[in-house]
C-alpha cells in the first residue's frame, strides 16, 4: 500500500516537473532570474547565486512532500 502511494506521488511529481519545463517560457517569471537572485560581474569573471530560485524550489518541494505524506 505504501509503495503504491509512493509511486503515484513520484509519478505526479515527474508529471509536474515535465509540465514546468514544457511551459516555462509562458510563466510570468523566469526561474533563475527572480529578483532575489544575485549576479555579480567582475573584471575577470562573474558570480551567480540563485537565492530566490532556491528558496522557491525548496518551498514547492516541501509542499509536495508534505502533501504526499498526508
Amino acid at each position: 500500500m505504501l509503495a503504491s502511494r509512493l509511486l503515484i506521488g513520484l509519478g505526479a511529481l515527474l508529471i509536474a516537473a515535465g509540465l514546468l519545463v514544457r511551459f516555462a517560457a509562458r510563466l510570468p517569471f523566469r526561474l533563475g532570474r527572480l529578483p532575489g537572485d544575485f549576479l555579480i560581474h567582475g573584471k575577470h569573471g562573474s558570480f551567480y547565486f540563485p537565492l530566490a530560485t532556491c528558496l522557491l524550489v525548496s518551498l514547492v518541494v516541501s509542499l509536495v512532500l508534505w502533501a504526499v505524506r498526508r
